[in-house]
């Protein structure tokens, strides 16, 4: 029997990021050794809440939910994303608080230990502000070294941003981060806003998935159900995941049916593209590509992928 892949998944829960975790709750050739948390959509203290009640009602409280930091590295961000997941990230619905609590372990040590764990094989995917990972390779730079695949949410690869004109929300928040990772991995996955703008799925078909008997639909419902409001109101008959995109991308890269590969940096002192990501289309600075850029993914697979989770017993 092959043995599963370890998965730890830096995030900051966030209704996009539940909808990711449960895809990789749901597969059966990953287990997920721990949720790493930062502050990112809203508040530190609602993300590790969120964190930990998601892995109660999917039935995982065996996973280790480590908190992280609770702002950037360095400038305090510009605004969080409380307007679309809510004050609370969970839709401001109001579910009790899980039983158990996080771990006493800083995320970023967490990220480093298991690194050490799982040398070689570890897959780290990232769905929020990259903050404890910055963190953890300035604790340790030979992190990259232990990780078998990367893949980052985050940037826009041709500067259509979704938090300013520039800019994607997780890079925006901690730009100094996103430059310290970029930097330091040689290598990583990226599926942007840009990709995720491409790959939305109706309305429609989505109030379908959450019809499902199950107590992941039932509570993904509850949780979404402002965000999803929100973005029929501003965004039309498409709803858009980027954490899910960039999950199924993780779990199965055999999905992608375009991929692009580039230099890509963080921009540090615009003061209109603070926070854009500017790849080097014409690899005009010579510099490594750094970066494979997810531009198309097989969209029944993706839809396939989601109903799946929201299904799940």
């Amino acid at each position: 029997m092959t043995k599963k892949i370890p998965l730890l998944i830096d995030t900051d829960p966030g209704v996009d990021d539940a909808l990711a975790i449960l895809m990789a709750f749901n597969d059966a050739d990953h287990e997920v050794v721990g949720l790493s948390i930062a502050a990112g959509n809203v508040g530190l203290e609602y993300t590790v809440r969120n964190a930990l009640k998601l892995c109660e009602v999917a039935g995982r409280d065996d996973i280790p939910v480590f908190a992280g930091c609770d702002s950037p590295l360095v400038l305090a961000p510009r605004e969080d994303a409380a307007h679309v997941h809510g004050r609370d990230g969970f839709g401001d619905s109001g579910f009790e608080p899980a039983a158990r609590e996080a771990e006493s372990e800083h995320a970023a040590l967490a990220i480093l230990r298991l690194s050490h764990e799982h040398a070689g094989r570890l897959l780290l995917v990232a769905l929020g502000p990259l903050t404890n990972i910055a963190l953890a390779l300035k604790l340790d730079p030979t992190l990259p070294q232990r990780v078998a695949r990367f893949v980052v949410m985050g940037g826009a690869v041709s500067a259509h941003g979704n938090i300013t004109a520039a800019a994607e929300f997780n890079v925006a928040f901690d730009p100094e981060a996103a430059h310290v990772v970029f930097e330091a991995f040689p290598h990583f996955d990226l599926a942007d806003w840009e990709a995720t703008i491409a790959h939305g799925f109706h309305h429609q078909k989505a109030e379908r998935w959450l019809q499902a008997a199950s107590p992941r639909a039932r509570f993904y419902d509850r949780i979404s159900l402002q965000t999803r409001k929100w973005s029929a109101d501003r965004r039309g008959e498409l709803w858009h995941s980027a954490d899910a995109l960039a999950m199924a991308f993780a779990l199965q890269p055999d999905g992608a049916t375009r991929l692009a590969e580039r230099p890509v940096q963080v921009e540090l002192a615009g003061a209109l593209t603070r926070g854009a990501t500017v790849t080097d289309w014409n690899r005009q600075t010579g510099r490594p590509d750094n970066a494979r850029i997810l531009l198309g993914y097989d969209q029944a697979r993706f839809e396939a992928l989601v109903e799946a989770a929201l299904a799940a017993g």
